[in-house]
């Protein structure tokens, strides 16, 4: 059960740097009521600890944690993305429900103890072995529940095996019937959310496997429903090929052209989209999320994320395949994959050309923006999501209160992560102690 209570970290990021003195008062229903120099003395007291908001995983699929350390061999020559896909097939075909909740409490175990107090789990695979009964959609849910992470569900639209083509064997279990079954679904779900740290977004998989006019009702009903809507976009260049051949067009530029508005709309990875798209969908309301170690595990190839220059408020960051889980590395790994890609320097920054304020601002404002959820930073009214620093971490040594930022985004890992907090309710990463003292 949350109590109020007011916590005091040794610094706190007030969202242009980290300053000493700040307190913050939680209410009962863990949400911020007041950030400052307040007058309460504080109930919990974190020294040695940098606060800063908790970080939000914009894009995971669980249980392909269940992959790490697997296909990274390749006896029959070079792999690729549909090399793998097939090994993730074979993963999926082994899941029972028991299986499959594991893994996502294992993975959602892992983004805690990585500083990620909220997830988007982009989920698909609904069905138990054999039918389309939807149990996994509940496993989901409740796996996050456990862990005690911030969920927002992204239930994945899954219609077709390929543009025009029946689903395939493994694909079945990803059914989703019609538009009418999966948004009566949805309604289903509603009532098994708990409000305080669930909620549910409207998500088509890909071109590839939901039909242009699916996709259209589907935004729609996730405008209508204030939903965030997620879709992956031009991962591939096979997935491009064959929709200019189906209909002449390219995934981004045709969906943007049948939805009209972008409104709510994430689109996910754009590995391959050209910057005028790319624009476009800035231009009408869009945002995307990208996923770095993903893409880089998949040779999927680098973005051109040129066109968001200015815009890092559009930008969210995933940890997808979850094949690492670790949220600095999304984060500098945006940055040193336009650096390779551009040959200079900072190349996602703020307006005043800070790297690190950028990528922090990324993956916490940009990743609560894109799941439409009231997190991303320390101020009032917002749910009390934080993550905690170790001041005492050893990559620290030598780091100041100015340097403290790209010091931890750029030069440390997860161990540096000594603690997470969900709507007040504090979680110690795997080893530590619970900050503060008090209970969970």
């Amino acid at each position: 059960m949350i109590r109020g209570e007011v916590v005091e970290a040794e610094l706190t990021w007030a969202g242009a740097r980290f300053e000493p003195g700040v307190r913050i008062a939680v209410d009962s229903d863990g949400r911020i009521e007041a950030v400052g120099a307040l007058e309460a003395e504080p109930t919990r007291r974190l020294p040695r600890r940098a606060l800063v908001p908790g970080l939000v995983d914009a894009h995971s699929h669980a249980f392909q944690r269940g992959l790490r350390g697997r296909g990274e061999t390749f006896p029959a020559g070079r792999g690729s993305f549909w090399t793998w896909r097939e090994a993730m097939y074979g993963l999926v075909e082994s899941l029972d429900r028991p299986s499959f909740g594991a893994l996502c409490r294992r993975a959602f175990g892992e983004m805690r103890d990585a500083g990620i107090t909220t997830v988007g789990e982009f989920h698909y695979l609904h069905h138990a072995p054999g039918s389309t009964d939807g149990s996994f959609d509940e496993a989901v849910l409740e796996a996050a529940a456990e862990v005690g992470i911030r969920l927002v569900l992204l239930q994945s639209y899954y219609r077709t095996g390929g543009i025009g083509r029946p689903l395939e064997a493994a694909q079945r279990r990803f059914d989703s019937g019609s538009v009418a079954g999966f948004l009566e679904g949805l309604d289903r779900l509603t009532g098994r959310l708990d409000p305080r740290t669930q909620a549910l977004g409207i998500a088509p998989h890909s071109i590839r496997a939901a039909p242009v006019d699916d996709v259209v009702a589907l935004h729609a009903e996730a405008v209508h429903r204030e939903l965030p809507f997620h879709m992956h976009v031009e991962e591939q260049r096979a997935e491009i090929e064959a929709c200019v051949a189906a209909h002449g067009e390219r995934p981004l530029a045709l969906l943007l052209r049948a939805i009209g508005s972008a409104e709510r709309f994430v689109a996910v990875h754009c590995t391959h989209t050209s910057p005028a798209d790319l624009a476009a969908l800035l231009e009408a309301g869009g945002s995307v999320c990208a996923c770095p170690l993903t893409e880089a595990n998949l040779g999927d190839g680098l973005p051109d994320l040129a066109p968001l220059d200015g815009s890092i408020e559009r930008l969210s960051l995933g940890t997808d395949s979850n094949a690492r889980i670790a949220m600095t590395e999304e984060m500098r790994w945006l940055e040193y994959g336009q650096r390779l890609a551009r040959e200079e320097r900072g190349a996602v920054t703020d307006p005043a050309g800070s790297v690190g304020r950028a990528l922090l601002a990324i993956a916490t404002a940009g990743g609560a923006a894109a799941l439409a959820v009231e997190a991303g930073a320390i101020a009032p009214g917002r749910w009390a999501d934080f993550t905690a620093i170790d001041l005492d971490a050893p990559e620290f040594a030598g780091c100041d209160g100015d340097s403290l930022l790209d010091g931890w985004i750029f030069g440390s890992g997860n161990g540096a992560i000594a603690a997470t907090c969900v709507a007040g309710a504090w979680r110690a990463s795997r080893g530590r102690e619970l900050p503060g003292g008090g209970s969970a």
